[in-house]
């Protein structure tokens, strides 16, 4: 179930970024050889770059191309470096209950509460928010999956230094 989810999250960025690329470029040929610029072009890219950087770090985290200094988590070995692991993955997975989640979640109700609108799309922007707190859950998600792999290699003692960190 998880690999399907990951591989439809793998589309939806790909599918989020082609759409960007083709809305970038309808605006440069708009505005060069049609001499008349889109005026609802700017605006989609400049949402679609929101929702690719943000989700885009929740994919990131997943698959542990994130940034992070390591020096520490290298140097331990077994218990110590699992011990880590679920410290760090525990306050990437606070941070994001209570930051993106929590916080994202009340921002959205907010701007459905004011019914903010964009200009040129007329999009709510609640709908541009909504990708904060759903990057937030995506990252508790992974935080407490990656201490369940954790875990299984501790159990099994496969950890070998740096854990899932």
């Amino acid at each position: 179930m998880l690999e399907f989810v990951d591989r439809l999250f793998r589309w939806l960025l790909s599918a989020l970024m082609a759409l960007l690329v083709v809305s970038v470029t309808w605006q440069i040929l708009s505005r060069y050889l049609l001499s008349e610029p889109s005026s609802w072009t700017e605006e989609l890219a400049r949402f679609l770059l929101v929702w690719i950087g943000i989700l885009g770090a929740s994919y990131a985290y997943k698959v542990k191309m994130h940034l992070g200094i390591d020096l520490l988590a290298q140097r331990l070995r077994g218990g110590k470096a699992f011990a880590l692991d679920v410290f760090v993955n525990a306050v990437v997975a606070g941070f994001a209950l209570a930051v993106m989640v929590v916080g994202g979640s009340k921002l959205v109700a907010m701007t459905w509460e004011l019914n903010q609108v964009s200009p040129a799309l007329g999009l709510p922007m609640a709908w541009v928010y909504t990708v904060v707190p759903l990057s937030g859950a995506l990252i508790t998600i992974y935080a407490a999956e990656n201490c369940l792999h954790g875990w299984r290699e501790y159990r099994d003692g496969n950890t070998h230094g740096r854990g899932s960190v």
